[in-house]
């Protein structure tokens, strides 16, 4: 038998998620033959609490979890601004951990936080989780009744609230805009497939292509690992870039799916005696303080980072203030919006 959960003790005596929680704890508002029948079914099957839920629910303290992939990414920083702000005015405090793209690390940030008692998380799902694909951490910490809201790297999997932002459509405007102002060979530098916005926005760029009549060429579609320690990554970044400039002479336009690939992209390519734009116009994701202070400044999809943080923020206190209203989850698209620099025109 698969491990039992409280939603499953739910499901298989039909009650509540919520009822099942509150009998478990002996709680005397659910009546005394409910609480000894959830007791019986779980005492039968072998129940373990989870107990990263358990610390959680214990008592209510006001205060979200958050868990994010990287503190340096400008666009995690807007989301934590949004976050706050709506948190300090509904009455609520953030506590900020950090997985630095790691699966082992965003397990131990939600034990750590449990213990601290708090009543509920807002995280982005780290890089390293998405490619081993195991989610155990967060459909148990949901199935005991504790409310996750995802951002950004939202999982289908996982049945939770969730806001992100139309990376699909805000990469074909991206890439769109470099057809209309002209280019023809346009390279993407995106990461491996598993992490989901990246696989989102390469298909905003080959949606892009196909509609332009533009045939794809896959000797111009970069495709980057982020497995590696930040010097590491960014030198093999560089040298990559390098090499995909000068085997693809041709490139006219690049589209990278963040700031850092599309900085690192400029750079590379002034190096080799390119004309940004002139010569290659390029087009970033994420719209960050080092896109309005490159030179040239970065043409940029803006992500609206603290929007996201505010509506992530108030999915989970409403949850958390009704939680004995059974609410469906909901998944809330933020629009993107392109912000033109000299990188483009």
């Amino acid at each position: 038998m698969q491990k039992l959960t409280l939603k499953k003790i739910a499901q298989e005596l039909d009650v509540s998620i919520s009822t099942v929680s509150k009998a478990l704890r002996d709680s005397h508002e659910i009546s005394k033959d409910t609480r000894e029948k959830i007791n019986a079914f779980a005492k039968l099957y072998n129940y373990k609490p989870n107990n990263i839920a358990l610390s959680l629910k214990n008592r209510k303290t006001k205060t979200l979890g958050v868990i994010i992939p990287e503190i340096v990414h400008h666009f995690f920083t807007t989301v934590i601004s949004g976050i706050e702000k709506v948190a300090n005015e509904r009455g609520y405090n953030v506590i900020i951990g950090l997985s630095n793209e790691s699966f082992t690390k965003e397990v131990i940030n939600m034990e750590m936080l449990a213990n601290g008692s708090i009543d509920g998380f807002i995280l982005s799902v780290s890089r390293e989780t998405q490619f081993l694909k195991d989610y155990h951490h967060l459909t148990e910490t949901i199935y005991q009744g504790m409310p996750i809201v995802m951002f950004d790297r939202a999982l289908p999997e996982v049945e939770c609230d969730k806001v992100v932002v139309d990376d699909v459509e805000g990469a074909r405007k991206a890439v769109l805009n470099l057809i209309s102002h002209g280019c023809q060979n346009i390279a993407i530098i995106t990461t491996k497939d598993y992490v989901s916005v990246g696989m989102l926005r390469t298909n905003g760029y080959l949606q892009a292509l196909q509609e332009s009549n533009i045939s794809m060429n896959e000797k111009i579609i970069l495709k980057l690992d982020d497995k590696v320690n930040e010097v590491e990554h960014m030198n093999l970044l560089e040298k990559e870039i390098k090499n995909l400039l000068v085997k693809n002479p041709e490139i006219d336009g690049i589209f990278a799916v963040n700031e850092i690939y599309a900085l690192s992209a400029m750079k590379e390519a002034q190096k080799l005696g390119k004309n940004i734009p002139k010569d290659i116009k390029v087009i970033g994701f994420t719209d960050g303080i080092l896109s309005k202070y490159a030179s040239p400044g970065l043409t940029t999809v803006s992500q609206h980072g603290k929007q996201i943080g505010e509506k992530a923020a108030h999915l989970l206190i409403d949850r958390l203030e009704n939680e004995h209203i059974d609410t469906p989850f909901q998944t809330v698209v933020i629009e993107t919006e392109l912000i033109e620099r000299e990188s483009t025109f």
